[in-house]
């Protein structure tokens, strides 16, 4: 009985922790949507790269597709969204799953065993934003590697990380690598560089994972095919509902025995489709038309990183934006970031924070009207700062 209160009184103490982070979430939100009034239908959101809308062919595709019921396997339009991926990774198989953060938690359960040890750098999303998840659906244990730039994990690091441990206590099962690195403005991690760790983590018998949500994009920068990438590691994932712009959906690939496996994990942690064909109608479209039109997203991206930089010098280097990312510093102005994004919010433009910093994403649904728009609330916010701090 004791056992059980202390669990319920700790479940209702972080039942409500939540829900007060939750509604200040919400009341922050909804300030912001005050202060911009009848514009937030206008505004310029540059929050994710996940608020883009369906294009017409997508919803198009979404209306006519040819359903079934998934959780029997038997839904055609997902399984050609399934034989589609594989076949554009070189992967024996696929599995379309609703977001790439059940497509991450899928794969280490897969791969290590409670207590085991997962070796990541230590600002990637799946040893941050999923650290919870891991914790209640694996009890995993992360080794978190600071990188020598941008996020970017090097062969000699995790050849340190997996050195044996010599009291036989900590055990890895399995090094993570996340491309496009987000915490790193969006940064590339080359196909030679992942083959290099790769080669490390063979010479310790662990398995290479590669969370590939932004793959596309760096693909764009490397030249590098996605299946050069799936090439070099033993299972990986990519996001459809990113810079693809699908309204929903991500791409867990590997050997046909992991994708039996990651089917069935599926089904047991709750995220069984039934006529999942409708979104995977929008997933096909997006594999086949959002790969080409990413570098205009990241010609976008140094666009608006090149005039912040202009307008707050030291902010921002623009020659670190590689892809569709932005993080900006403005501790210098004196002024939090949260002060910045309700201002920008103000005028127009909506942001995120994460690390401390302003995050902007280019995508689908922004054109290059809208970032000269995005510029002149930037100025604009600047110089009402810097009169109130004169």
């Amino acid at each position: 009985m004791l056992i059980g209160a202390t669990r319920f009184v700790r479940y209702s103490l972080d039942s409500r922790q939540a829900r007060f982070a939750q509604e200040d979430r919400r009341l922050a939100l909804d300030f912001k949507i005050e202060m911009m009034g009848p514009h937030v239908d206008a505004a310029i959101d540059l929050r994710s790269d996940t608020v883009t809308k369906p294009t017409a062919a997508m919803r198009r595709a979404m209306a006519e597709a040819e359903v079934g019921d998934d959780w029997f396997g038997d839904d055609p339009t997902v399984n050609r969204l399934q034989d589609r991926a594989a076949e554009l990774t070189g992967k024996d198989a696929a599995l379309y799953l609703p977001t790439g953060t059940l497509c991450n938690q899928i794969a280490m359960h897969l791969f290590t065993r409670p207590g085991h040890v997962v070796v990541c750098e230590e600002t990637a999303h799946n040893c941050g934003m999923e650290a919870s998840s891991s914790a209640m659906l694996t009890g995993l244990v992360f080794r978190r590697i600071r990188a020598e730039a941008r996020g970017l994990l090097t062969a000699r690091q995790v050849g340190d990380a997996l050195r044996p441990d010599p009291h036989d206590l900590t055990v890895v099962d399995l090094v993570t690598i996340e491309n496009t690195h987000q915490i790193g403005s969006g940064s590339a991690l080359p196909v030679e560089d992942v083959q290099a760790i790769a080669d490390v983590c063979a010479a310790h018998a662990v398995p290479l994972y590669m969370d590939g949500a932004r793959i596309f994009n760096a693909c764009v920068v490397t030249g590098a095919t996605v299946a050069d990438y799936a090439a070099k590691v033993d299972a990986m994932m990519f996001c459809l509902s990113k810079g693809l712009g699908a309204p929903i959906g991500s791409i867990l690939v590997g050997d046909a025995e992991f994708i039996r496996e990651a089917r069935r994990l599926k089904v047991m942690f709750g995220a069984a489709w039934r006529q999942a064909g409708i979104t995977a109608a929008a997933g096909l479209i997006a594999l086949e038309q959002g790969p080409g039109r990413l570098h205009e997203d990241h010609a976008n991206a140094r666009k608006l990183a090149e005039g912040v930089a202009e307008i707050l010098p030291g902010a921002i280097d623009p020659a670190v934006v590689q892809t569709n990312i932005l993080l900006v510093d403005v501790t210098g102005t004196g002024r939090e970031a949260t002060e910045w994004a309700a201002l920008l919010a103000t005028e127009g433009v909506l942001t995120t924070i994460v690390a401390g910093r302003v995050r902007m994403l280019t995508h689908l649904d922004i054109a290059q009207q809208d970032i000269d728009t995005a510029l002149g609330a930037w100025r604009r916010v600047a110089d009402r700062i810097g009169a109130e701090g004169r």
